[in-house]
């Protein structure tokens, strides 16, 4: 297991969800991906459909709300990899795993990989 400190869970935990969603948009729309599409990924993971995520995005919440409000996909399992220095499949925060699940598919859709591999369908 990947262990991250108490500090940095909390810090992930604390952090608002509407101060990372533009550094989302930023990255995806610099390699000219579409907020649809980054909607599209955010639903898959969490169930949020756009009014959701805008209510969510308004209400100013934390991480930790926003994924305790959240249906993770029964599929989310299989991102794996790593992001930001963690390996995803190790950590043993599931916060911080649930953040970094995301963080993973934003940063698939920037890379350009074609939506049914970043939505890990069975094709």
């Amino acid at each position: 297991m990947s262990t991250t400190t108490k500090e940095h869970n909390e810090r992930i935990a604390s952090m608002k969800f509407f101060s990372v969603y533009p550094h989302y948009v930023t990255k995806i729309e610099k390699k000219g991906r579409s907020i649809n599409e980054l909607h599209q990924v955010i639903e898959w993971l969490t169930g949020f459909n756009s009014d959701k995520l805008q209510q969510l995005i308004e209400g100013k919440v934390t991480f930790e709300t926003f994924f305790n409000q959240a249906t993770i996909h029964e599929n989310a399992h299989l991102i794996k990899g790593v992001i930001c220095g963690y390996r995803i499949e190790d950590l043993d925060n599931e916060l911080t795993k649930k953040v970094r699940y995301l963080d993973k598919l934003v940063d698939e859709l920037a890379k350009g990989k074609k939506m049914e591999k970043i939505l890990r369908s069975k094709s």
